[in-house]
């Protein structure tokens, strides 16, 4: 119970109410795929969708290329989301970051209201404005990814997992709820749409805290630690210690707990890729074992996240994508 009374909420558990949420929309709108393109005036919409596929493909080579298996609706449709969710990351940690203002996200939000809407500003919304009228996917997440931008323009230290769990399920769990719908769950699929949401949710907070951990380094430059602060305090670490960049036994003990946590979150997520429909599964596959095998890297690196970037070489890069090709067809 908080000091107003009222009982306290875990993150955990208000993420959960969104995932009932999104489930239980696509229980609802299942078959709504035959409703009238948008048009952008001057934009033929299959150009812009073409230009979403060309940022995909730029950015996130692996990924794009699992998208194409999947039906070319699918596989467009995901572009759109991955764009508007690459702009919305780049607003915080592009080229304008040090510009942006909590104004300027509130403006963000309120195109994404517009495009939802079907009143898209330009060609890349209108993409997406397309896709969130013919698949049954939800605001909500792309609200919360906004409010994750949010948070990091505030916060630079989360005092322990609760917080950093919240942080992590609106800057990188949200684009698997985005995506489910998208995706497609298995028709053969015995499990509870809940379930497969929340699986999509564990990979999102599985790569986040990947990500965090592979960058401790480089976050601690920018003066940001996302670690447990409670953690690092029980593990006699301080933010000190982070900023000297400092190897020692007790940074690789802390650095064995965070990696089993995210390792934890993967085998989550592992449960539900099975469910997904057979032709979405590979890009999923792929950025599971690729960003598995990020936190195998840091333990090559003897733990020294600070100096040494973990990354998984070309060679392996290629060896994972027959390999999650294979597992998909399971």
């Amino acid at each position: 119970v908080n000091p107003t009374g009222e009982m306290a909420v875990s993150s955990e558990q208000k993420v959960y109410d969104v995932v009932l949420k999104q489930a239980a929309l696509v229980k609802k709108q299942l078959r709504s795929l035959d409703k009238p393109d948008i048009i952008l005036p001057g934009t033929q919409l299959s150009e812009a969708y073409d230009r979403c596929g060309e940022v995909c493909a730029e950015y996130a080579k692996t990924f794009y290329l699992g998208t194409m298996l999947m039906t070319p609706e699918r596989r467009r449709a995901i572009w759109a989301i991955y764009v508007w969710c690459r702009r919305t990351d780049e607003l915080v940690d592009g080229p304008n970051a040090s510009h942006i203002t909590p104004t300027a996200l509130d403006r963000w939000e309120s195109r994404l209201e517009d495009l939802f809407q079907g009143r898209p500003f330009d060609m890349l919304d209108a993409a997406l404005s397309d896709t969130v009228a013919k698949f049954p996917v939800d605001i909500q997440p792309f609200k919360d990814m906004i409010e994750g931008m949010r948070m990091d323009l505030r916060k630079s230290r989360y005092r322990n997992f609760d917080e950093l769990y919240l942080y992590c399920y609106y800057v990188a769990g949200t684009v698997g709820l985005m995506s489910v719908p998208v995706m497609g769950i298995a028709p053969e699929s015995q499990a509870t749409t809940e379930s497969v949401y929340k699986a999509a949710l564990a990979l999102g907070i599985a790569n986040q805290l990947t990500n965090i951990l592979r960058d401790v380094g480089e976050d601690a430059r920018r003066g940001r630690i996302y670690l447990p602060q409670d953690e690092l305090a029980q593990a006699g670490l301080s933010d000190e210690d982070i900023f000297m960049g400092r190897v020692t036994d007790k940074w690789r003990s802390f650095m064995k707990d965070q990696i089993k946590r995210a390792r934890m979150f993967f085998d989550e997520a592992e449960k539900g890729i099975t469910e997904l429909s057979s032709a979405s599964r590979w890009p999923v596959w792929a950025s599971f074992l690729l960003y598995r095998q990020i936190l195998d890297e840091i333990e090559a690196n003897d733990y020294n996240n600070f100096t040494r970037r973990a990354y998984v070489s070309k060679a392996k890069k290629i060896v994972a994508l027959p390999l999650a090709y294979a597992r998909s067809l399971v």
